[in-house]
């Protein structure tokens, strides 16, 4: 039986960038297991299965979207009785170091859900991926309001610019890059909920899991984390963003979202940002 299942969901991507994130998973004594969820309109990326054993190919033959596509390989990882399962994107790369790391630190704390490493990009600079939980402002205000120091008032708060990211703390919203997941949590209805078709499906389970286990910041370990913004620079995708997150308020609210407010300001409180 495998300890740790991942899934990578494909989309006509670059074979060289998805080598790089598969072999980083795969260099472990760990016993796991990859699955490469492929939502591309051909099955080009097939011959990939053929690099490790350990790998597991599944064609979708449509576009299912981000979190439907990893629902295949998660409600594989519940039916199998794997203990973790890590949701990767395909831009992600790391040492050999990481997964058993995260692996033991989860497996000495048996009440946190969900985990995520420090994200870097290529450069070897942070990646601000610790979230609260978002208001309109945040979203709308980051991408459609010009203004640069008032952005930048926004981001300081809402990414929590203002704290060191080198410390182990409990957010409320993990990026969907790297998602390390305790199945126990997924079976409690903790899967991605297919609705959103991209974007904010990473807030929303991060949000469901943390009413039930812990989600962590675990700055010990770092990826790197090739980031494209894709909303910024493709109408589809910025069409996309607009849909989820009016399905996100719909499902949670959007002036008035009591959880939202007591967990914000929680994570602020504990982070001394009222003292500042």
């Amino acid at each position: 039986m495998t300890q740790i299942n991942a899934s990578i969901v494909l989309y006509h991507n670059q074979k060289e960038q998805l080598i790089k994130a598969i072999n980083s998973f795969l260099n472990t004594d760990l016993q796991v297991r990859l699955y490469l969820i492929d939502n591309s309109l051909n099955d080009d990326l097939r011959e990939l299965a053929k690099i490790d054993d350990r790998i597991e190919y599944i064609f979708n033959n449509a576009n299912l979207g981000y979190g439907a596509a990893h629902n295949i390989a998660m409600k594989k990882s519940i039916e199998e009785g794997t203990s973790y399962h890590i949701v990767l994107n395909p831009d992600i790369y790391f040492e050999s170091n990481v997964i058993e790391t995260l692996y033991k630190y989860m497996e000495t704390h048996q009440d946190i859900g969900h985990i995520m490493p420090k994200v870097l990009y290529p450069d070897g600079t942070n990646q601000n991926l610790c979230k609260l939980l978002p208001s309109p402002l945040d979203l709308f205000a980051r991408r459609f309001i010009p203004v640069e120091s008032f952005v930048d008032k926004i981001n300081n708060r809402y990414e929590l610019n203002f704290f060191n990211y080198s410390e182990i703390v409990e957010i409320p919203f993990l990026s969907g890059c790297f998602m390390f997941l305790r199945v126990d949590v997924l079976k409690k209805d903790c899967l991605f909920d297919d609705s959103f078709f991209m974007y904010l499906e990473d807030a929303d389970l991060t949000r469901r899991i943390s009413r039930i286990s812990k989600t962590i910041f675990y700055p010990t370990v770092s990826i790197y984390h090739e980031y494209q913004r894709g909303a910024h620079k493709s109408k589809k995708l910025l069409w996309f963003f607009i849909q989820s997150t009016f399905i996100y308020f719909n499902k949670y609210g959007w002036f008035f979202d009591k959880e939202r407010k007591n967990r914000n300001n929680k994570i602020l409180k504990s982070l001394g940002y009222f003292d500042k």
